[in-house]
Parts: structure tokens; C-alpha cells; sequence
């Protein structure tokens, strides 16, 4: 990698078309966090509407112009803004600001590698990504309307065009950009898997990996089982739409007027998009769990309890999640006894999910903890994966899901385990990994601001949202004023829409402190944290191949932290042992 210096970077190849993963790490994240500000601003402007049905709200029309004349909501325009919410929070901002950031930056620096297998491929990766979010973005203003069908798309609606208003070219747009996320993600994943594989540096044997790479690891290998399921179910859709075939359609009338379609299902569909929608979940979880893994053991100064329990625990939810996708559809007329075996299944994954939240509150349990934003973070990020699991019980029980089936029920319950979960993560991550990343440091008040604002939060709008469900509120309704017995649980929307404002409003900490600190933030040591993983070993100024000179070599496990000796003294009389320290004489390995 030494002849990389005799060509001079211009700002196009270091900005722009980089092949270096530093640097497409930060495009990834600074994307995901443009989508991320448009779904949680929609999902501000339709909890408005749930609150006050009948009232009008001049940022409504402003922003939605047709669809919010006169300051309300019309009902196909919160359709439309709930599905494309889903659809950037899920894959724009979590699955790609999880994996296409961290994996970028941390597989090549805690591996001890110069750069990624493929660097050129990584930045097609993320340019596939960068024009899909675009398309994305611009179907939001499509004159027809923005796809309308649920992020889930379910046919009939997403198939017929003539369906509803949404059902246009929004929904073709929709399907585009999905199609081309697809590739992206397939090439990024491949990459990570190639990388890790291959690349490794002397010494480090995958069961001396950070708990970090084995979840990004493993991500990527579901994300290549599982993403191409998804693809066919789009391309079928695209031939039902444009080409006249019948997958998912079956005896429709519209208007009275009888269409041709014979003998498609639209279960077949829900089959495919769960197929890819429920390790799914995962994908977006693994890599918050990862960064929890590396976080809580940094600052907590111990070793992470249980290393390879918690690898074996990623490898079996790995696994489970792509034989549980029927727990979405128990409502569909599914044989019971083939409920029964999903709903087995389902249940299944509890394991392996109470090993990881018992063993990060083991490794918390004594430690000397470092309370720092990411820490914080961190354990909110067990919180709620511990909170939102619970209701996965009931709804994992196919005799207990069809009562709250639909209902705000599951939103709260999907929202609290992998929207919040996973969001903590990644602030966790951002929080930890932006001295590697900028060379600056975050400010620490604006982080402890951030974290306990969007803690009571997301607390204070998933937490009743599970009570309005099990009343049997309906989930994806504009407006509950036609149903009087719902008319007791407006006041409690009211609450949720409260804490539902000042929790996105919120996110604007988090941003100012972001942005404020690459440019002003205090400049960084090399390791701040007092880490042991080897990214912590490279200059803080970045430069290609990450290290000057060689490459160092590994001797040990990441989680070296408060190692004593015989006599009960700190090994080296510091708290932590970086991976390149060689073994010294009577120290063990774990």
C-alpha cells in the first residue's frame, strides 16, 4: 500500500468517489442522517393528526401542500406519510446508517486490515445506496401522490395502480428504489463477509474478533440469504403492475368493473416480503448489539461476560430469523398447526436474545462505569430491547397475536425493539467512534441532554401506545372519530403526540453537536476511551491504509480490561491491555 503516496488526491477522489472505507463510512452515516431527519419529521406531522383529528395546523398545509389543504390531513397523504416513514427508518436510516457506517469503518480497523477487499466495489456499494435514497426522496413529490400501501407494500393496493391515488407512479418509484437498495446491500455484505474472512491480521483468529465484527460479520450473511427473497417479491410486483401477470392477484373487482387477474395470491406476497422482513429485524439489530458488546465492556473496564455464549447467541438469532417470518401472518388463514410451529420458533429466539441482555447486565454488574453519552446509550439500548421483547412474547403466540393483530399494539412493540434499540445503538455508536471518525470529540452535556430527553421520550410515546393497543385501537387509521368507543383514548394519543414533538425536536441536539463538532470540537487523543481494539492503535489524523508502516500483530482477545496478576495488581498498572501487547510472562489468555 506504501506506492498509494505518489498521486495526489484531488478533492473529487477523497470526497466524493472515495475508495477509502473511513471515508464511506462518514457518507453513509451523514445520508442516513439526512433520511433519518425526513422520516422522524413525518412521523412528527401524522402524530399531530392522530391527536387532533378535526383541528388545522398551518405547518400542515405548508408542507403538504394538496394533501393538507386547509391545514388537515387527508387520509391518503397519511397513508403516504406512514409508509414512507417506515420505508426510511428501516432501510435508509437503520439498515444503512447501522451497517454501510460502522461496518465501513470498523471491519478494516479492528481487523487490522489497510482498507477494505474491495474498495471500488464498497464505493459502487454506496452510490447504489446514495441514488436510491434520492429516488426515495423525490417519490415523496410525486403529483399522484407518494407510495400509499404500508412499508409493507401489500398487494392488492401496491398492485394494481388504479387502486388509490398512491398506487401511481409513487409506488413505481418505490419499487425502483428498493430494487437498487437491493444491490447495494448485497455488494456491500459480500464485502464485509470477503474482508473479514480474508483479511485479518497476523494473530487475530476469529475467536480473538471484537464482539462488533462478529455482529457485522454475521449481518452480512443474513442480509445475502435474505435480501434476494426480497427482490423477487419486488420484480413479481413490477410484472403485476406493468406487464399484466397474475403472482398476486386473484377475482378483483374495482368499480364494479371485473379485472382479468386469475389465480395469483396476495399470501404469496406476504410470504416473500417476510421471508426478507423479519431477519430483517435482525440485520438492523445485530450491529446495534455489536457496538452495545464493544461499548459497555470499554466503559465498563471488564471483560465482556461470556465472549463466545454472545457469539454463539448472534449465530442462533442468525439462524432463527429466517424460520419465524410466519409470525407475521397468523391472521391470514393459516393452518393452526403450522401456527403452532412458528410460533415455537418465535419463541425460540427469546433464548438466545435473554443470553446477550443477561450477559451485558453481568459484564455492567461491578464494573467501574465510565457514564459516558455512549455508555448511556448503551444501556438504554438494553432497556429497550429488554422492554420491547416482552410484548414479542404475546405477539411470537399465535393464540395471543390474533387478539392484538394490527393494532398500535405491534407498532409500540416493533418500534421499542429494533426502532429504538436499534437507534440507541447507533447513537452509542456515533457517540464512541466520532474521535476515530472526525479526530474531534463530542461534546459531553449536549450528548447527556440528548440521551436522557430521548430516553423519556421514546418511553413516554411507545409505553401508553401498547395500552391503546391492547383496547384495540387499529394501527394505520387516519382518524378513530367514527368509532365512539375509541373516543376515551384520544386524551392518551394526546400524551404520545406531546412526547412524540419534544423527543424528535430532540434529534436537533444531537445534530447541532454533531456537525459543531467536526468543525470545533476539542481535538482528540489517540485513544480516548482507553480502548483495546486495534483501531485505537492507528494515527488519529487519518491516511490511507490506516497504518504507517506494518500492520501490528495480535496476541490476545479485545476485552483485556482490569487484568490482575498473581498478586492481585493491575497488569502494567493500567486498566487495559490492547490487543498488540504481547503476552507477558504467567499471564494467561481467556
Amino acid at each position: 500500500m506504501s506506492d498509494h503516496h505518489h498521486h495526489k488526491e484531488t478533492f473529487i477522489t477523497k470526497y466524493i468517489f472515495s475508495q477509502d472505507h473511513k471515508m464511506i463510512a462518514k457518507q453513509y452515516l451523514i445520508t442516513g442522517m439526512f433520511m433519518g431527519v425526513i422520516g422522524v419529521f413525518m412521523s412528527m406531522l401524522f402524530r399531530l393528526q392522530l391527536a387532533y383529528p378535526d383541528q388545522s395546523f398551518s405547518i400542515i398545509e405548508a408542507f403538504l401542500g394538496k394533501g393538507g389543504e386547509g391545514g388537515q390531513m387527508t387520509p391518503d397523504m397519511y397513508m403516504g406519510l406512514v409508509t414512507i416513514h417506515g420505508t426510511i427508518m428501516v432501510f435508509f436510516v437503520l439498515t444503512a446508517g447501522l451497517s454501510g457506517t460502522f461496518s465501513n469503518l470498523l471491519i478494516p480497523l479492528q481487523i487490522g486490515a489497510r482498507d477494505m477487499a474491495s474498495g471500488f466495489l464498497n464505493m459502487i456499494s454506496y452510490w447504489l445506496f446514495f441514488l436510491s435514497s434520492l429516488i426515495m426522496f423525490l417519490s415523496i413529490f410525486v403529483h399522484t401522490g407518494m407510495a400509499s400501501a404500508g412499508w409493507t407494500i401489500y398487494p392488492p393496493l401496491s398492485a394494481l395502480p388504479q387502486a388509490m391515488s398512491g398506487s401511481g407512479l409513487g409506488m413505481t418509484l418505490w419499487l425502483v428504489s428498493m430494487a437498487i437498495f437491493i444491490a447495494s446491500s448485497l455488494m456491500g455484505s459480500l464485502n464485509y463477509i470477503v474482508t473479514v474472512l480474508n483479511l485479518r491480521t497476523k494473530g487475530m483468529k476469529m475467536t480473538r474478533l471484537p464482539l462488533t465484527i462478529w455482529a457485522f460479520f454475521i449481518t452480512a450473511i443474513i442480509g445475502v440469504i435474505s435480501f434476494p427473497v426480497l427482490l423477487s417479491a419486488a420484480l413479481l410486483l413490477i410484472f403485476d403492475r406493468s406487464f399484466g401477470t397474475s403472482f398476486y392477484l386473484s377475482d378483483i373487482f374495482i368499480q364494479g368493473e371485473v379485472l382479468h387477474y386469475k389465480g395469483g395470491s396476495p399470501i404469496l406476497f406476504e410470504h416473500l416480503f417476510w421471508f426478507l422482513g423479519h431477519p430483517e429485524v435482525y440485520i438492523i439489530l445485530l450491529p446495534a448489539l455489536g457496538i452495545t458488546s464493544e461499548v459497555i465492556s470499554t466503559n465498563a473496564r471488564k471483560p465482556i461476560f461470556g465472549y463466545r455464549a454472545m457469539i454463539g447467541s448472534i449465530m442462533a438469532i442468525a439462524f432463527l430469523s429466517t424460520v419465524v417470518w410466519g409470525h407475521h401472518m397468523f391472521v391470514t388463514g393459516m393452518n393452526p398447526f403450522l401456527g403452532s410451529v412458528f410460533t415455537f420458533t418465535t419463541l425460540l429466539i427469546a433464548i438466545p436474545s435473554a443470553v446477550k441482555a443477561f450477559n451485558y447486565i453481568t459484564t455492567l454488574w461491578k464494573g467501574n462505569l465510565q457514564l459516558n453519552p455512549a455508555m448511556l446509550f448503551s444501556i438504554g439500548m438494553v432497556s429497550t430491547f429488554i422492554t420491547g421483547g416482552l410484548t414479542g412474547l404475546i405477539l411470537g403466540d399465535s393464540a395471543l397475536d390474533i387478539n392484538v393483530h394490527d393494532t398500535m399494539f405491534v407498532v409500540a412493540h416493533f418500534h421499542l425493539v429494533m426502532g429504538i434499540s436499534a437507534l440507541f445503538g447507533m447513537f452509542a455508536g456515533v457517540y464512541h467512534w466520532f474521535p476515530k471518525m472526525y479526530g474531534k470529540m463530542m461534546n459531553k452535556d449536549m450528548g447527556y441532554l440528548h440521551f436522557w430527553i430521548t430516553a423519556i421520550s421514546a418511553y413516554g410515546v411507545f409505553f401508553p401506545m401498547h395500552f391503546i393497543g391492547l383496547a384495540g385501537l387499529p394501527r394505520r387509521y387516519y382518524s378513530n372519530s367514527a368509532f365512539p368507543m375509541f373516543e376515551d383514548l384520544l386524551h392518551i394519543n394526546k400524551v404520545i403526540t406531546v412526547f412524540a414533538l419534544i423527543g424528535g425536536l430532540a434529534q436537533l441536539i444531537f445534530l447541532a453537536n454533531f456537525f459543531f463538532s467536526i468543525g470545533k470540537g476539542k481535538k482528540a487523543v489517540r485513544n480516548p476511551w482507553k480502548g483495546n481494539s486495534l483501531e485505537w492503535t492507528t494515527p488519529v489524523e487519518h491516511m490511507h491504509g490506516n497504518w504507517p508502516g506494518e500492520i501490528p500483530e495480535v496476541y490476545r482477545w479485545a476485552y483485556d480490561y482490569s487484568k490482575t496478576d498473581d498478586n492481585g495488581d493491575l497488569w502494567g498498572g493500567q486498566d487495559f491491555t490492547p490487543q498488540n501487547v504481547p503476552m507477558r510472562e504467567g499471564e494467561e489468555e481467556f
